[in-house]
C-alpha cells in the first residue's frame, strides 16, 4: 500500500483490534476518524484506546496514528470541503468498520448510522479514487446480511429474498447494497458472523450477543429458553477476523469479492452450547423449547425470569437459525497462510473464565493483562 490507510470504528471491538494489526503488521500511518468535540480531544479518545491495546507500549506506536475529530452522520463526515480532499489525496486504502451493532434500535437510527455512515465514507472513497491513490476500499458487514435465508448461503450471494429478523441486519444488507452500487470502486467485502472474544486469552471488550443470554443462564435465570436443538450458532474469535481482515487486505486479490469469515462446517449448534455451558456453570441443562411452546411456558415463570427473558429477546431469534455460511472462498485464501477457524467448543472455556473474572464488563480486564494472564 503507497499511501496511507483510513480506519473508520478504530475505537471499537473489532476496529481497534485491527488498529492493532496495522502498527503491528506494516509500517502504515494511520488516519483514525473520532467523533469528538475538535481533533485534541479525538487524539485524547485514541490514546486511550492505544493504552487499552499496548499498556506502556502504547507511546511506541502513537506518531503513526492520527486522529481527527469526524461526525459519520453529517455529510462530508462534518469535514470541510478542504479538509476532505487533503485527507482524500493521502489515503491509499480506506477500511470501514464503524458500525452500530444493536439489536434494539429502531430502523431509522440503524439507517442512519449503518447506510448514512457508509454513504458518507463512500463519498470520501470516490474523492480519493479520483485523484488516483485509492487501491482498496474493504467494507467489514455481516454474514447476517443472509437474514432470514434458510439453507446455504454463499460468499457470492445477496439479495436471495430474504426477510431480516432486527433492524441491524436490514440496515447492514442495505449498506451492503449501497457499497455494490459503485462497482468501479475497489471494493472488498468482508461478512464476519457472530464475533466472540479471543480465543487464546478470552479478552473482550464487548459482551453482547452470545455473552448475554450466557450471563443470564450462569446465574440461574433460565429455565427454558426459545431454540431449535439442531440450529446453527456460528461463532468466530475476535483474533481470527482481524487477523483475516488484515491478511485479505494486504494483496491485489481480493477486489471485487466478498469473503465470509464465518466458522462454516466448524459451527457449533444450540445442543452443544446448551451442554457446554451448563457443565461449565455446573447447572442442569434449561429446557430448549420451540419458539412457539415457549411463549406458552413463558406464562408461568417468575417475574425475575420473565424479565431476564425479555432483556435477552432480541437474542433469542438467533438459536433458531437455520442458514449454513458458506465460507469455501475465505478459507481458500487464508488457509495457506496458516489463518483459520477453532471450533467454539475448543475455546468457550477460556471465554467464560475472562467473563467470569471480569465479571461480564464491570470489572473491566485490560487486553495485555488479559494476554499476560493466558
Amino acid at each position: 500500500m503507497t499511501g496511507e490507510l483510513l480506519l473508520t470504528g478504530a475505537t471499537g471491538f473489532v476496529g481497534m483490534e485491527l488498529l492493532e494489526r496495522y502498527l503491528c503488521g506494516s509500517q502504515t500511518r494511520i488516519i483514525t476518524p473520532v467523533r469528538a468535540a475538535d481533533d485534541q480531544a479525538a487524539a485524547e479518545r485514541m490514546d486511550a484506546t492505544l493504552r487499552a491495546l499496548f499498556g506502556a507500549r502504547a507511546r511506541r506506536y502513537r506518531s503513526r496514528v492520527e486522529a481527527l475529530a469526524a461526525d459519520l452522520l453529517q455529510p462530508g463526515l462534518g469535514l470541510s470541503t478542504s479538509r476532505q480532499l487533503e485527507l482524500a489525496g493521502r489515503v491509499g486504502q480506506i477500511v470501514h468498520s464503524a458500525a452500530s451493532v444493536s439489536f434494539a434500535l429502531p430502523l431509522a437510527e440503524s439507517r442512519a448510522i449503518n447506510l448514512e455512515g457508509t454513504r458518507q465514507v463512500l463519498d470520501l472513497a470516490e474523492l480519493a479514487q479520483a485523484q488516483g491513490g485509492l487501491e482498496r476500499y474493504a467494507h467489514i458487514s455481516t454474514a447476517y446480511v443472509a437474514g432470514t435465508h434458510a439453507g446455504r448461503f454463499h460468499e457470492h450471494d445477496h439479495d436471495v429474498a430474504q426477510t431480516f429478523r432486527n433492524a441491524y441486519e436490514q440496515s447492514k444488507f442495505e449498506a451492503e447494497q449501497l457499497v455494490r452500487s459503485r462497482p468501479h470502486l475497489p471494493v472488498t467485502i468482508l461478512r464476519p458472523s457472530i464475533i466472540v472474544g479471543d480465543r487464546r486469552s478470552g479478552w473482550t471488550s464487548a459482551f453482547n450477543v452470545l455473552y448475554w443470554p450466557l450471563r443470564a443462564f450462569a446465574r440461574g435465570l433460565y429455565p427454558a429458553v426459545p431454540a431449535i436443538p439442531s440450529a446453527v450458532v456460528d461463532v468466530v474469535s475476535i483474533d481470527y477476523v482481524a487477523d483475516a481482515i488484515y491478511e485479505l487486505c494486504q494483496s491485489e486479490a481480493g477486489i471485487g469479492e466478498t469473503y465470509h469469515l464465518t466458522a462454516g462446517a466448524q459451527a457449533s449448534t444450540i445442543a452443544e452450547l446448551v451442554a457446554l455451558a451448563s457443565t461449565y456453570f455446573n447447572r442442569p441443562p434449561p429446557r430448549v423449547l420451540a419458539p412457539g411452546e415457549f411463549a406458552e411456558y413463558a406464562k408461568g415463570i417468575t417475574a425475575v425470569q420473565r424479565s431476564a427473558l425479555g432483556q435477552s429477546a432480541v437474542y433469542f431469534p438467533y438459536f433458531s437459525v437455520n442458514t449454513v455460511f458458506d465460507n469455501a472462498r475465505a478459507r481458500a485464501r487464508l488457509e495457506p497462510l496458516g489463518l483459520s477457524v477453532s471450533p467454539l467448543a475448543i475455546y468457550l472455556e477460556r471465554l467464560l473464565d475472562f467473563a467470569t473474572r471480569s465479571r461480564w464488563g464491570k470489572r473491566p480486564i485490560g487486553r495485555t493483562e488479559a494476554a499476560l494472564a493466558a
